[in-house]
């Protein structure tokens, strides 16, 4: 069985949650602490939503579309588990982004009567607006892993059941295509519910790459290489997908996109092969070269380079200033990159309490600073950093005014008592009607002081580090230079973007704002050039580098480049030998200049 010889109250809907329930459905005053956060403001949504209480009557699909790459991936996975779980009273069900149930693997008796009465069954939806506080719903209102036990229910009928959902993101878009729930009845429950819904629900999504995602990480990756050797026109795709870099969308209209797709599309199935000369509807002129991912099978897709025949256009990008921000003083258009964006939107227009996960550097602070300035304009947003002398103080003075939203960064810095006094500071303050808050950190801390304070906050949203969406340099460069340079005196060359785009960027967005700054200092009119970059940039490393390590990765660049690439010349010059030189090259992932 997947139950526990004990259980916490909060886990087994004990009578003080039911009392709690009660309560807060008649308007009667509840204590934050006495629900979990994340299931107080799921009542909250649910009761917004005028989602009925005391029945369940749900609309019903009668035909849900079950011939979708989903269910054909998921299946297998679904019916796989449910020979492990032979003889378990647990019921495993697959739904859509929407939370219509698309098939349902029960084998008890009982446990499938009752699901029948309450309406989890195939062609109904048990989305939150619907049916109010659930696994499934729940977790695709927040976009992540949910269990809810017993009274946390919305709905009084389900209070008989324990259910754990689990949100499936597509491997390669990232987008929600479905959830996985196991339900069983609420006396069976144990912790071990929520980590089998979210090993199950990995599985779906690596079946989900094996099977209808070869071409398209095949697409992915040829397009991800062709962006890092071309700062020009990039783009790649298929009968289902189609990518383009941030150069492309900066310099050419819609129109000439759409004409250039339908192009390469002939292109890729004729046999005649080399560039093609395209007459734009803007009036330009481009060349094109096309390349099919798979020779044999031009279903695949393929990967596109353009040229514009006017060299100056091709450069206009990186000259004519920053893109329009997709929030105040933000830019980018990576896929996971908006998605973090769109999910700390979310959790703040919701007023839910925030935990912004990320690599150092990668613009936490940035973000939820730009976040709440688009959703209140001319609101009071106070910037705490928890390794400032006077953190709590300042805390405990700003959370009491309830128009300061907070941003408390670096909590994962914090002493196990330093966690918990926060803790207590912000419970104290923990209500609908109080203030904003959201904390930043790069990794969980273990213990349970850390614990404690993270469900204190119902969303939690990991940022990508800058390498995973590193096409966005074309936009995040120039605003750089923009807020560097004055006027628009200085660009980056496609030549010096072509060096950034292939860094690997270990200490991400406040690394490259570091790198630009000093390459201004070299160059504070024209255009930024190689040799401008600091060495540094001349690397691939994965890894920060020690001080010490950084003056020895610094001194073979220059060595290299004054010996113009010659490794054996660099090597005499520092005193070092071919061999040691070569190491070091691999080990710092050092771009030597040709010979």
């Amino acid at each position: 069985m997947l139950s526990a010889s004990t259980h916490r109250p909060a886990l087994t809907g004990g009578d003080y949650l039911a009392t709690a329930r009660e309560r807060f459905l008649t308007a009667d005053s509840l204590e934050p602490s006495h629900v979990r956060a994340a299931i107080l403001a799921s009542w909250s949504r649910s009761r917004s939503w005028k989602v009925a209480a005391d029945h369940i009557k749900l609309d019903y699909i009668r035909d849900p579309d079950l011939d979708t790459p989903l269910t054909h991936s998921a299946m297998p996975v679904l019916r796989n588990l449910r020979e492990h779980l032979e003889g378990q009273p647990i019921c495993i069900i697959l739904t859509d982004p929407a939370g219509v149930v698309l098939t349902r693997l029960v084998a008890d008796h009982d446990l499938e009567r009752h699901l029948d009465s309450v309406q989890l069954a195939i062609g109904f939806s048990y989305a939150e607006a619907s049916v109010g506080t659930n696994g499934i719903g729940t977790a695709l209102e927040g976009g992540r892993p949910m269990h809810v036990f017993g009274h946390e229910h919305y709905a009084e009928n389900l209070e008989d059941l324990a259910c754990a959902g689990v949100p499936i993101h597509h491997p390669i878009s990232g987008n929600t295509v479905g959830a996985v729930d196991l339900t069983c009845w609420r006396k069976d429950a144990g912790p071990l519910l929520i980590s089998l819904a979210k090993t199950t629900a990995d599985q779906i999504r690596q079946a989900l790459l094996i099977d209808g995602g070869l071409r398209e990480v095949e697409l992915l990756q040829d397009y991800m290489r062709a962006c890092r050797r071309n700062t020009g026109i990039v783009f790649a795709f298929n009968k289902d997908t189609v990518m383009s870099n941030g150069y492309a969308r900066a310099v050419l209209d819609p129109d000439d996109q759409s004409v250039l797709l339908g192009q390469a599309v002939e292109a890729l199935t004729s046999p005649r092969r080399g560039p093609v000369i395209v007459n734009l509807p803007t009036g330009a002129q481009a060349q094109m070269y096309c390349r099919a991912v798979r020779a044999d099978d031009p279903s695949a897709g393929g990967v596109v380079h353009v040229k514009l025949i006017n060299p100056e256009a091709q450069r206009m990008p990186f000259v004519t200033g920053p893109p329009r921000p997709v929030l105040p003083g933000l830019v980018g258009s990576g896929a996971l990159w908006l998605r973090g964006i769109d999910m700390v939107e979310a959790a703040c227009e919701a007023n839910e309490w925030l935990a912004l996960r990320g690599e150092p550097g990668i613009g936490k602070q940035s973000v939820a600073r730009a976040v709440y300035q688009r959703q209140h304009p001319g609101g009071r947003l106070r910037i705490v950093d928890a390794t400032d002398p006077d953190w709590l103080a300042t805390v405990r003075t700003e959370s009491i005014d309830l128009e300061t939203a907070l941003v408390i960064r670096h909590v994962d810095q914090l002493s196990a008592s330093q966690v918990k006094a926060l803790a207590a500071v912000l419970r104290s303050v923990r209500n609908a009607d109080g203030p904003w808050v959201a904390v930043t950190f790069h990794e969980a801390r273990e213990g349970a002081e850390f614990a404690e304070l993270m469900r204190l906050f119902p969303a939690t949203v990991e940022l990508p580090p800058l390498r995973h969406h590193i096409q966005d340099l074309a936009e995040i460069v120039p605003l750089f230079l923009a807020r560097l340079a004055q006027h628009d005196r200085v660009a980056c060359s496609p030549e010096a973007m072509q060096l950034l785009m292939r860094a690997s960027w270990p200490g991400n967005v406040e690394q490259l704002w570091q790198v630009l700054k000093r390459s201004v200092l070299r160059r504070q009119f024209g255009s930024i050039q190689p040799d401008d970059l600091p060495p540094e940039c001349r690397t691939v490393s994965r890894r920060l580098l020690s001080p010490l390590e950084s003056m020895e990765r610094d001194a073979i660049v220059a060595s290299l480049f004054d010996a113009k690439g010659n490794k054996a010349k660099a090597a005499k010059a520092l005193g070092m030998s071919r061999a040691t030189i070569y190491r070091k090259v691999h080990e710092y992932g050092i771009i030597a200049p040709r010979s």
